[in-house]
């Protein structure tokens, strides 16, 4: 209940204020007034955003004040340790002041001159400005540092004799993710729930379809495989970071199963949910893209950011000549089929 409660209350503030943004434009596409709503929905979004520059702000006097309080400093570092106050503080506070510029009229007029954006629609102006909150989630986890995360998880694992992730905690963020989808293209305000899976592009998908999305994933498993052996060899890209972040994320869901088909299938539900089905239309195949990479900020900055844009160009061209459920069944295809090779090679060399 804890972890379902968790989940939940992250995502209220997003979904309260695409439902407000929602109904505004309702009232707009029926002629009606629908400015005293819409601006509710652009001050609940500037006061989130407000927050967090000043709490950017403050992260970054944080390292001048530890300085007069080597004891707290001390605590801390015992505690949660921060690889670099800098991204704490700059990256909360410069997104959040460019998410509060991009709810400024001229700016969303500009911007819907040189994209399929409409200005004056204040769902899209306040979608705009929430991608803002995927560099912050990026920032949030390169300033705490991967290997800061990775041992407070091991830790917390240790402490509680349960692992950070759970098959619960996966399906409950899953099926928030799609709901947030929903909402976001009006089922509830504007759409039936009919209309927003229309929306969306979630359908029942052909069998021509099913197999196209099996073997596009397929195709990039190879791929990636190659890449990472360059990697490898070479040092670029490569983050040990990276690969014990991950393991203590979803290593304990790999050991069944049916926690290596959760995780394809989850990631694939809820993810194309949100950027292929309801952002791609509207942001576009290389922006979507681009956000889909980076809010995998378990990878930092590294070759397996790359691959995920990469992964974002395949499935949106999936989405652009088939549909939403095509990219769904090649996300599910690619991320387990890649888990169980891991699983498997792990267990070989475990043997050895």
């Amino acid at each position: 209940m804890t972890e379902i409660l968790g989940v939940v209350l992250q995502f209220l503030p997003v979904i309260l204020i695409l439902f407000v943004a929602n109904l505004a434009q309702k009232l707009r596409a029926q002629d009606q007034p629908y400015m005293p709503l819409a601006v509710l929905a652009y001050l609940l979004l500037a006061l989130l955003f407000g927050f967090l520059a000043l709490l950017g702000v403050a992260l970054l006097f944080t390292p001048l004040a530890l300085q007069r309080q080597p004891d707290l400093a001390s605590q801390i570092d015992a505690t949660l340790p921060v690889a670099s106050w800098a991204w704490l503080g700059w990256g909360m506070l410069l997104p959040s002041l460019v998410g509060l510029t991009l709810l400024l009229k001229p700016v969303r007029r500009w911007i819907a001159s040189i994209s399929t954006l409409d200005a004056a629609n204040p769902l899209h102006a306040v979608s705009l400005a929430m991608t803002m909150f995927i560099p912050i989630y990026l920032a949030l986890t390169l300033g705490i540092g991967l290997d800061t995360l990775s041992t407070q998880l091991a830790r917390q694992a240790e402490e509680t004799g349960q692992p950070p992730v759970t098959l619960t905690f996966l399906w409950v963020q899953t099926l928030t993710f799609v709901f947030i989808a929903l909402i976001g293209v009006g089922w509830l305000t504007r759409r039936s729930f009919g209309e927003a899976l229309t929306r969306l592009d979630i359908v029942k998908p052909t069998a021509r379809q099913v197999l196209i999305g099996i073997g596009g994933a397929l195709a990039m498993v190879p791929v990636v495989s190659l890449l990472s052996a360059v990697a490898q060899a070479t040092g670029v890209g490569v983050d040990a970071n990276v690969d014990a972040l991950t393991e203590q994320l979803i290593g304990p869901i790999t050991q069944s199963p049916l926690g290596i088909l959760s995780i394809g299938l989850a990631a694939a539900i809820g993810e194309e949910a949100i950027f292929r089905g309801a952002m791609q239309p509207r942001f576009g195949l290389i922006a979507t893209a681009l956000l889909f990479a980076l809010v995998h900020s378990n990878y930092g900055l590294s070759l397996a950011t790359l691959v995920v844009f990469v992964l974002g160009l395949l499935l949106g061209w999936l989405r652009i000549r088939y549909n939403t459920t095509t990219a769904m069944v090649a996300h599910a295809v690619y991320n387990s089929t890649l888990v169980l090779f891991a699983t498997l090679a792990a267990q070989l060399l475990g043997n050895s």
